[in-house]
């Protein structure tokens, strides 16, 4: 439903924005973001050992504050998860690797908590895709069983770990084959004006 909130390429604009050692910052990242997704540092932390931790002609908020504009909606989707909701009462979970600062950032700033039940999140519960705890727990959360799920994601890997516990697995690529798929798979039949915004 959003754009990644700190990938690869968002990485590579901030290292030319703010003049950062490239090599060295993604040999930081690496070392140090999977304890920032797992919720046992904080941001500042991360940035700390990311960025902070020579003198900077820049400040931590200025950073911040690049870090958290990547984050995009993909509208259409956000607005197929809302119809389908409404329109089957379904619950809706969205399971994310994401540090706690960008994801709180994320569900404040597109009013995600209006229509997603549970934020299974790695920074809230100290588990990472692909490790199937995070699918089990939930699950357990959710109360549902892995067959009355689907899973929407565009990581393949991620896919495959939920279909290997049982859960309806659905390769994400744009909001038009995923409709169809859940039209045609599913039998959800979207919303009149949801089908032919996504034609």
């Amino acid at each position: 439903m959003l754009t990644d909130g700190w990938n690869r390429k968002a990485r590579a604009e901030a290292i030319e924005k703010f003049g950062l050692n490239a090599a060295e910052t993604e040999d930081r990242h690496h070392l140090t973001f999977d304890t920032y997704e797992v919720g046992k540092i904080t941001l500042d932390t991360y940035l700390d050992r990311l960025v902070f931790y020579e003198k900077r002609d820049f400040g931590p908020q200025q950073f911040k504050e690049f870090m958290f504009a990547q984050s995009k909606p993909h509208t259409e989707m956000i607005e197929l998860i809302r119809e389908l909701k409404k329109e089957y009462k379904l619950k809706v979970a969205v399971v994310s690797n994401e540090g706690r600062e960008l994801t709180e950032y994320r569900i404040k700033k597109f009013q995600l908590n209006e229509f997603v039940d549970f934020f299974i999140s790695s920074c809230f519960v100290h588990f990472r895709k692909p490790d199937t705890d995070i699918f089990n727990l939930a699950l357990d959360v959710s109360q549902v069983a892995p067959n009355e799920v689907v899973y929407i994601e565009d990581r393949p890997l991620f896919v495959q770990v939920a279909e290997a516990l049982g859960i309806h697995g659905i390769k994400h690529k744009n909001v038009e084959t995923t409709s169809k798929i859940l039209e045609n798979d599913f039998d959800l039949k979207l919303p009149k004006h949801t089908s032919k915004k996504s034609k």
